[in-house]
């Protein structure tokens, strides 16, 4: 049985969905492919999950630290069998969520594995997508005028290493833990990497963190970073940088495994319960059908246009298998740009650096725009201010006071150019530096906008101000 449509899209997750979302708005008849769930890797083994198990570790972190407030508590445990059953819950519900907007937007779903197809006798243009019906049934065909291929990603694999789920894992292994270890090493310091360094270390686990680089979270700010490694360590997790890691050396029992890595021309060898690899994830771009297009790859990933085109212009690509910062808010408006393309054959070009990236740690670390260094190396002209949560009185209050906010804009237009930060609550307050980049704002203008006291966000306020050195606080 063959079905018309104006759009298919091959993948359910975060960009998928809400691309079928405003597909249908639109007036567009929509159906989506998924082989797995509805929500993808976002709901069910991403960022939903994981900050389910990190609000967690956060809660027991600060009911073991309340004494500190003056409340004494006594007799506290952690149930990880019910910080799963939590996680699973919230899960479900946002999960039923999105099947409930499905049918709310009247988008048809097709549980299963879609390949497209080359010119054939149900269209001459390549595009029909054949699925593989999760049921067994009979397979569907689905004839769209458009696709949209929003398949995701998955982790990496590490060679020399085979990740088996039990001793090795992957952080997709790594969320189904039914118990936790003693002790884990984790091989990279990326955002991954330290959010579960962090979060296993709340738990109790003993952590050791091995990342090749000079510094973890190579991405951010290097003044960021480096008062994140300092946080982490004074917490007890051990950083292990410049580690290349010796394969070859893995050795795994039962309940233990070591490793050598070669420090600066010095092998060590790091033993513990779990081995969890975090370097990175790769494109779900094979076994979907792209030799039967003309479809162009770049170290696996979908080459697309600046509005998501294929070279088959009939065929956009959207999140994780393009490529980018592979995160879920930039998949979602990567495929709401595509599809009002489709539909209205407006161009709605995204500013990859007016995107907000956060990591979900202890302590958190949030950015926009561009680093430092970034913006020296573009010639810009810059001056930068730094404003401690320290001098806040709300994250004394609060009792959280480590971190700070960094602030760089151009020394000759005064435009901002980016905001990083890391302290407490900052992936909640990087919205307001990133709506300064959308609006071309001055550090003047966000430090003359009138901040609640006390609050966290008096720090953004300061911080401004401190460009020019007219900070009132520090």
């Amino acid at each position: 049985m063959a079905t018309e449509y104006d759009l298919v899209i091959l993948g359910g997750g975060t960009g998928g969905y809400v691309a079928a979302i405003r597909a249908a708005q639109l007036g567009l008849k929509t159906a989506i492919v998924e082989s797995g769930q509805l929500g993808g890797t976002c709901l069910h083994k991403g960022c939903i999950p994981s900050k389910a198990l990190l609000r967690s570790a956060e809660v027991f972190r600060n009911t073991k630290d309340v004494s500190r407030f003056g409340v004494e508590i006594s007799g506290i445990s952690l149930n990880f069998e019910e910080v799963q059953k939590r996680k699973h819950s919230i899960v479900e519900q946002l999960h039923n969520g999105v099947k409930a907007l499905m049918k709310k937007g009247k988008i048809d779903v097709y549980y299963g594995y879609g390949r497209i197809l080359g010119p054939s006798i149900f269209s001459p243009m390549p595009g029909t997508i054949s699925v593989e019906m999760a049921d067994g049934t009979e397979n569907e065909m689905l004839i769209p005028n458009n696709v949209l291929i929003a398949t995701g990603s998955k982790p990496r694999d590490l060679e020399g290493i085979q990740v088996d789920g039990h001793i090795i894992l992957n952080s997709d292994h790594a969320l189904q833990m039914d118990k936790l270890p003693k002790s884990i090493l984790i091989i990279g310091g990326g955002v991954i990497g330290i959010e579960w360094a962090s979060m296993l270390n709340d738990f109790g686990v003993q952590v050791t963190v091995l990342e090749y680089g000079e510094r973890i979270l190579p991405t951010e700010d290097e003044d960021i970073a480096i008062e994140a490694e300092k946080q982490l360590i004074k917490r007890g997790i051990q950083i292990v940088k410049n580690a290349r890691i010796q394969a070859e050396s893995l050795q795994k029992e039962t309940n233990k495994i070591s490793i050598q890595a070669n420090i600066k021309d010095k092998l060590e060898i790091f033993e513990a319960e779990k081995l969890l690899v975090s370097v990175g994830r790769v494109a779900n771009s094979e076994g979907i059908g792209l030799e039967n297009t003309e479809i162009e790859l770049d170290s696996g990933f979908i080459k697309v246009n600046e509005i998501y085109q294929t070279k088959e212009k009939h065929i956009y690509a959207i999140g994780d298998v393009i490529g980018g910062m592979q995160l879920a808010h930039v998949a979602s408006h990567e495929g709401i740009s595509a599809v009002e393309h489709i539909a209205t054959g407006q161009k709605h070009t995204m500013k990859y650096e007016n995107i907000a990236r956060c990591v979900y740690s202890y302590p958190e670390v949030a950015s926009v725009g561009l680093t430092e260094k970034q913006a020296l190396e573009q010639g810009f002209k810059i001056k930068v201010g730094r404003f401690p949560f320290k001098a806040i009185g709300k994250a004394l209050v609060y009792g959280d006071s480590e971190g700070f906010v960094k602030m760089i804009a151009d020394e000759d237009t005064n435009d901002l150019l980016g905001v990083h930060m890391v302290g407490p609550h900052v992936t909640d307050m990087i919205s307001e530096a990133a709506l300064g980049l959308l609006l071309d704002a001055t550090p003047w203008e966000i430090g003359s906008t009138i901040h609640p006291h006390p609050s966290l966000s008096e720090v953004m306020g300061e911080a401004a101000l401190a460009v020019d050195g007219v900070a009132i606080h520090f």
